[in-house]
């Protein structure tokens, strides 16, 4: 879309003068013309929330552009191309399920779907206390089927969390519950495991008040594992992303770091950002945040204190991904980390959550999780640490772990194949917080200071229910 300058003057004003009235620092004010883009809605983050909003608004008649710091769209979808076989493999979201907006949006780019196979055929799983590095003898079967049937009885009291977190005031008592207190009180001990698995990220979630463990193992998910899931024909869930930003061209900036905002004037919004052509001025009328909303990821804003007070009461944990080689498990073995020690046998964190066969020979799928954030070379050491423990345990057999071959040469060492961070995950607040109205509070920052919000902090981690959160909140976007 076209651009004059007199369009351009009316929202960054001219020369020096009228960057410093707009509140942007002074090393800005050599920004002209040339160096400005001007957009009706500016995105920031080109994850999966991000990605489907900017479309969108393109569809609705509306100019935008997406600033994203990493090299590519997509957020938390993975996809590897192993040079061995040359497949593709997801290793970050992994899974759709079976609705409109997953099909038309994938449809939408002629993107074929098939039915989501969870474990290669054949794969066993084994329970390990991954701490120890022994294996965990079977117990005696417990009756899952009663404990899901009584948890879905009690999620089916708060369907309305579908829609986000619009809560009724009082908050339910149970919804405030620390979720361990919850499960013992309706007696759905052998349903956490599997909670456990679907809730990977969620730091110690026995902790989590209840309201996210309900939100995101909700009745719908209950229903879905059920019915099974959808994921790309070709096992590559990033050809999405790779389309989107081939439709939004030169829209979309890359490896682009945000250094200054300005939202003081209603209805004009300045970014100052940058890009690897240089420093450039964004100037829109709306700003759309779809990057996790933490204090440390707006340090470039200019937060007024209503906004502050907000962003400053999150609690986040931290979640990474990635694929090994060299392991040395058995080609049919999934091993799950399991501590005896712990309330339903949930895994030790900070540490891995698997290690699980992929279906592609010689790679492990490798899920981690931290209470708080944790660097990644701490997370790459400790998961290699543990690689080591169980080939000393005998829990990897040294037949497929020994530190030479048939021919006598050194094996190769286990090392990442991929790797990647989704950190901060899962933004929650206190019982207390949430009883105080925080969401109420949250939601009201919509359109506030020209800037409305979607993402996984104001809806859940799970791309269709960002991308119908996000649809939702476009017609307040055009208007």
């Amino acid at each position: 879309m076209a651009q004059t300058w007199t369009n351009v003057a009316k929202f960054v004003g001219l020369g020096w003068i009228g960057l410093a009235a707009a509140g942007l620092p002074e090393r800005y004010a050599h920004l002209s013309a040339a160096n400005t883009i001007t957009r009706d809605v500016c995105v920031l983050g080109g994850g999966s929330s991000g990605t489907y909003s900017a479309l969108r608004l393109r569809d609705l008649g509306k100019s935008v552009v997406v600033i994203e710091r990493k090299d590519r769209l997509g957020g938390h979808t993975n996809t590897y191309l192993d040079p061995v076989t040359n497949t593709t493999l997801d290793y970050g979201v992994v899974v759709y399920p079976k609705i409109d907006i997953v099909t038309k949006y994938f449809g939408r780019f002629q993107i074929p779907l098939t039915e989501a196979i969870l474990s290669p055929p054949g794969v066993v799983s084994q329970n390990v206390n991954f701490r120890t590095g022994q294996p965990i003898p079977d117990g005696p079967p417990e009756n899952i089927t009663n404990a899901l049937l009584a948890y879905g009885e009690q999620a089916a009291k708060y369907t309305y969390l579908n829609a986000g977190f619009y809560l009724p005031d009082p908050v339910p008592a149970d919804l405030l519950l620390p979720f361990g207190e919850f499960v013992t009180k309706y007696g759905v001990e052998a349903a956490v495991p599997l909670i456990a698995e679907y809730a990977q990220g969620f730091g110690n979630l026995l902790r989590q008040p209840t309201l996210y463990l309900i939100k995101y193992f909700d009745y719908a998910l209950l229903q879905q594992i059920q019915t099974g899931f959808l994921t790309t024909a070709r096992r590559d869930n990033s050809e999405l992303y790779d389309r989107a930003q081939a439709e939004l061209g030169a829209d979309a900036l890359l490896r682009t770091q945000v250094l200054a905002i300005d939202r003081d004037a209603p209805g004009c919004v300045k970014v100052v950002v940058q890009t690897p052509a240089g420093i450039k001025l964004i100037a829109a009328t709306k700003l759309l945040i779809s990057i996790p909303p933490k204090l440390e990821n707006l340090r470039a804003f200019d937060l007024d204190a209503r906004e502050r007070s907000l962003f400053k009461q999150w609690r986040s944990s931290g979640y990474y991904t990635g694929l090994l080689r060299n392991t040395g498990i058995p080609a049919n073995v999934t091993l799950n980390n399991n501590d005896p020690s712990n309330t339903d046998a949930l895994p030790d964190l900070p540490g891995l959550y698997m290690l699980a066969q992929t279906g592609v020979p010689g790679l492990i799928d490798v899920k981690y999780g931290s209470v708080h954030a944790l660097s990644d070379a701490q997370v790459q050491a400790d998961t290699l640490a543990t690689v080591a423990r169980l080939r000393s345990t005998g829990v990897i057999p040294a037949s497929t772990s020994s530190s030479s071959n048939s021919s006598g040469a050194a094996a190769a060492a286990p090392e990442f194949a991929a790797y990647d961070r989704h950190t901060p995950y899962e933004l929650t607040v206190s019982a207390a917080a949430i009883q105080a109205g925080f969401y109420k509070k949250l939601y009201a920052l919509q359109g506030y200071r020209s800037t409305f919000y979607t993402g996984a902090a104001f809806q859940r981690h799970a791309s269709n229910s960002v991308w119908e959160f996000s649809e939702a909140l476009l017609p307040r976007i055009v208007a």
